[in-house]
């Protein structure tokens, strides 16, 4: 699982594809979320963001499920990053170099200019495009590279000299924005350095000069450029903050044991390294093995170094609750709550823990939890399916459609978010907000139905 995979996204063919089908719906399926990842990643971005000219509050840093190395902007102010690329960092500051870079994509306008450049490609021959994304989708690298072979090799030259332009601009726009946020450029090439490794070991390229089919220069070359341009910076030398690596450590052992085979895990972090990291990463490993007590033990561990942190104490909520002790599993959560200021994923862990006791007597308070998750993060399915357990259990029936609605548009399931939004807003009160909501998920989920249709 440490040697991520490095997906050959530099197939024109397959990229340029996959924007003309509309691919973004997938994305919500692969989206991994948790409350101490998440909040580490706004930190991180935050004086990057600030220095990019924009406003933290408005950009998404999203992390995907996917053990590629990557990150990508796909429209909007919203960077996603895959958690093969956590994996792969060494450092809070070179996945950091990795945000500025992306940044740089947002600000330079790519998304749109892209749809500009991949239509001179695209007018000239799509079958050819789809095909090869058909056949490297299949797993036929070779036979992609034939078709474009065989296709529109004039096209597709144009196209991605086009994007390696827009790579070398996020480039050096990227270096701009860590000046700017006071934070060193090694990061940025370090992790370029790491991609030309990957590469080398991927046995990805027949040679090292062959750039004709990649969307990206070449990690060599961009090396050589930000190595200039970076030293002349007065932050070159200057060193990362320790708090926020000492935070990535933990969110990356953190992952690897939530993602890896727990033997992997053991062997990355032995017992006989007591480090929090370590205890984090073993907890996880531990819980996937249906070793409760084992992981209980390393989450006290956990707690015993750090009594009032929020994340260990969800942890261990987490670890009672899929055991099946629910019950037990409501103090560490309620506590987590309160010292995460009502976070909006641990109180919904929270809830889930009330509701699972099956104790009726807790139904109001995480009736009151869960509609105050969903008041400050809308994009949280489980706080959706809950509340609507929760509706339904008391006959409510026209919010626990309401609610289905909500969860299922999140979930992709169009038709049936259709269906229930149309019960809801024909049985709840007219112009109500409730009734408002369920018009509007009405109208959304019926715009995508019509949209996939379209592209069959």
């Amino acid at each position: 699982m440490r040697k991520a995979l490095l997906r050959p996204l530099a197939h024109g063919a397959l990229l340029l594809a996959l924007l003309l089908l509309g691919a973004r719906p997938v994305l919500a399926q692969s989206i991994l979320r948790d409350a101490e990842t998440e909040a580490l990643l706004k930190d991180m971005s935050a004086p990057i963001i600030k220095a990019a000219g924009l406003e933290p509050g408005n950009v998404d840093i999203i992390l995907l499920n996917d053990p590629s190395v990557n990150a990508f902007v796909a429209g909007g102010q919203a960077v996603y990053i895959h958690s093969g690329l956590i994996n792969e960092a060494d450092s809070a500051l070179q996945v950091q170099g990795v945000i500025a870079h992306e940044l740089g994509h947002i600000t330079g306008g790519h998304i749109i200019g892209f749809g500009e450049g991949a239509k001179a490609a695209t007018n000239i021959s799509i079958l050819s495009l789809l095909l090869g994304a058909a056949a490297a989708a299949a797993g036929g690298g070779e036979a992609a590279i034939g078709v474009l072979a065989a296709g529109q090799q004039a096209a597709m030259g144009k196209f991605l000299a086009f994007t390696r332009g827009q790579e070398s601009a996020a480039d050096l726009a990227g270096a701009q924005y860590l000046s700017g946020a006071g934070l060193s450029g090694r990061g940025s090439v370090e992790f370029f350095k790491k991609l030309q490794s990957l590469e080398h070991r991927a046995g990805y390229y027949a040679k090292d000069e062959d750039t004709f089919y990649r969307t990206h220069p070449l990690s060599r070359d961009r090396v050589e450029t930000l190595t200039a341009v970076y030293e002349k910076d007065p932050a070159w030398n200057r060193p990362s903050d320790p708090v926020i690596e000492d935070r990535f450590r933990r969110i990356k052992a953190k992952l690897y044991g939530y993602q890896a085979d727990p033997k992997d895990t053991l062997n990355a972090y032995p017992t006989t390294d007591q480090s929090i990291p370590a205890h984090y990463a073993r907890a996880y490993a531990r819980n996937k093995e249906s070793l409760i007590g084992q992981s209980v033990t390393e989450i006290d561990a956990l707690l015993l170094a750090e009594p009032e942190n929020p994340y260990f104490l969800e942890l261990k909520g987490q670890v009672l609750l899929e055991s099946g002790k629910p019950a037990e599993a409501i103090s560490p959560l309620r506590r987590a709550v309160d010292l995460s200021g009502n976070e909006p994923l641990i109180a919904t862990m929270f809830g889930h823990a009330l509701l699972a006791t099956e104790d009726k007597s807790y139904h109001e308070e995480a009736e009151q939890v869960l509609r105050n998750a969903v008041a400050r993060d809308r994009q949280n399915p489980t706080a959706w399916y809950l509340l609507g357990r929760i509706y339904a259990d008391r006959g409510d029936t026209p919010r626990a459609r309401l609610a289905s609605a909500e969860q299922l548009m999140m979930t992709g399931q169009a038709q049936a978010a259709l269906q229930n939004a149309a019960a809801a807003e024909a049985a709840l009160p007219a112009e109500s907000a409730d009734w408002l909501r369920a018009q509007d998920i009405r109208m959304e989920a019926r715009a995508l139905i019509e949209q996939r249709e379209k592209r069959k």
